[in-house]
């Protein structure tokens, strides 16, 4: 009997959790095609207390449904960058429970070498939250292995600028600005009624429980579409988002001059029109995405030579 060859990819954010399992293509051995296992509810994040009990508890229950043998698990998880004991506990833990190798990386990690298939270059991820990781190559140019700098990221509080939490916050400061005469009309003030109410209702929206960055974010398509209208304001709000993702994505490889782009902002066509020009204007090559974080976890299963190799915690 053959050995397993079955690999269960997982994507796990602190919003959502995908997994997948996957067998390599009989021709190419490239790990094509996938086959969904779970897409549900993420975890709080490695650096979170608890974090790693409660990763394993998302993960270890999906795998028990498995009608096959498998050959490993790579997992790009939330909070591992910040967090890498942790990471390198869940991998063991996972091979222990598993009996089988297992990988785990951040998810910005994964998502980098899926969306850049495995090379060097930088993801900038605009959705609910910002970052850019920027990957230079590894001994084939002359360096060790591979360098990265992440850039943001930093969470709403001190970071994530031109995010979707971010447009959705400076839409609120302009309408609340724009109704006590501080600041000029703006076409938000009606676009932003229709989910929250008047500028008087906004700090109870604020204050209602759940995650304050998600609901932030529903707002930015409101921005965008605005902007894209001509509402000057909201033209200026957009501006300074793509100012913002522009140069954090420059500041995330000095070397690297490729950029894929990732996240819920950049499906907007106009907004995502407005970042590549920008990009192109600091001498950066766009390019598309060859793959996600699922596909990103695959590749790192199936290889070590890759310029993130030394962001992977793997135990067997």
């Amino acid at each position: 009997m053959s050995s397993p060859s079955a690999v269960v990819a997982v994507d796990l954010g602190k919003s959502r959790c995908r997994v997948v399992v996957s067998e390599p293509d009989a021709v190419t051995g490239r790990r094509s095609a996938r086959r969904a296992l779970h897409d549900g509810v993420g975890a709080p994040g490695l650096a979170s207390a608890g974090g790693v009990t409660a990763a394993l508890d998302s993960i270890l229950p999906l795998t028990a449904h498995l009608d096959e043998p498998i050959a490993s698990i790579s997992v790009g998880a939330a909070g591992t960058w910040a967090a890498p004991t942790a990471a390198s506990e869940l991998a063991r833990r996972l091979a222990d429970a598993l009996g089988v190798p297992a990988a785990v990386a951040s998810d910005v990690v994964s998502a980098h070498v899926g969306a850049l298939d495995g090379d060097a270059g930088v993801l900038l991820i605009a959705g609910t939250g910002a970052a850019a990781l920027g990957i230079d190559g590894g001994i084939d140019d002359g360096l060790d292995s591979g360098r990265a700098m992440l850039v943001d990221g930093w969470g709403p509080e001190l970071g994530d600028f031109g995010s979707g939490s971010w447009l959705g916050r400076e839409a609120l400061r302009a309408v609340l600005r724009a109704s006590v005469g501080l600041g000029q009309s703006t076409a938000l003030t009606d676009a932003v009624a229709m989910p929250i109410g008047a500028p008087s209702a906004i700090p109870g929206w604020l204050a209602q429980d759940g995650s304050l960055p998600r609901r932030l974010a529903t707002l930015a398509p409101l921005v965008l579409d605005a902007a894209e209208s001509g509402d000057v304001v909201s033209a200026g709000i957009a501006a300074e988002s793509i100012r913002l993702l522009t140069a954090s994505a420059v500041a995330a490889s000095s070397r690297a001059d490729r950029v894929a782009l990732h996240g819920g902002l950049t499906e907007h066509v106009w907004f995502r029109a407005g970042i590549e020009d920008a990009l192109r204007t600091a001498g950066r090559t766009v390019v598309a995405s060859a793959g996600d974080a699922l596909d990103g976890a695959l590749l790192i299963a199936d290889r070590t030579d890759l310029p993130h190799e030394r962001f992977v915690h793997r135990a067997e």
